[in-house]
């Protein structure tokens, strides 16, 4: 098994209000997805080489900060940065509006028109993982997969918060 890896995911979603039973579904698929295929890897930083995983991560937004608290499986910390949210808040936005709009095609329109629908969320979802790898640059290394799944519980976090 190699050690890049997140081996659990938890989404602290005390003072939240409660999902949507969609988007709960979401957070369910993108936490099993995470666990059975990601590449989660800490970069060396000030000369010291980062412990090897695999890792537990802890998702959070604290103090309008999107929160990522690493630890080993040991529940040894490892890392924890802050981002910014500002840089997610259009992508997010974009991202409900256009999955309320496949929900909605889902139940009255063609199949030619829902795959439009789809090919347009999956495109914003794409952008949203490309956000978010820009934003852990030189914190964590994830490919497209685990990118677009973290994306998915960011989204989870911005309809709590």
């Amino acid at each position: 098994m190699s050690t890049s890896v997140l081996s659990r995911v938890e989404i602290d979603d005390r003072g939240l209000i409660a999902p949507t039973p969609e988007i709960e579904q979401e957070r369910k698929v993108a936490i099993f997805d995470l666990i059975e295929d990601n590449s989660f890897a800490l970069p060396d930083r000030d000369g010291r080489r980062a412990p090897d995983g695999p890792y537990h991560l802890f998702l959070a937004i604290r103090d309008k900060r999107l929160v990522f608290d690493v630890k080993t499986e040991n529940a040894t910390d490892v890392a924890e940065f802050h981002l910014s949210l500002g840089p997610f808040r259009q992508v997010v936005k974009d991202y409900f509006q256009i999955c309320e709009s496949y929900f909605d095609a889902v139940k009255k329109l063609p199949p030619s028109q829902i795959e439009a629908i789809d090919m347009a969320r999956r495109g914003i979802h794409n952008e949203g993982a490309r956000v978010l790898q820009e934003r852990l640059e030189g914190k964590a290394d994830v490919d497209i997969d685990t990118a677009r799944r973290l994306f998915t519980l960011i989204c989870v976090l911005h309809f709590g918060g």
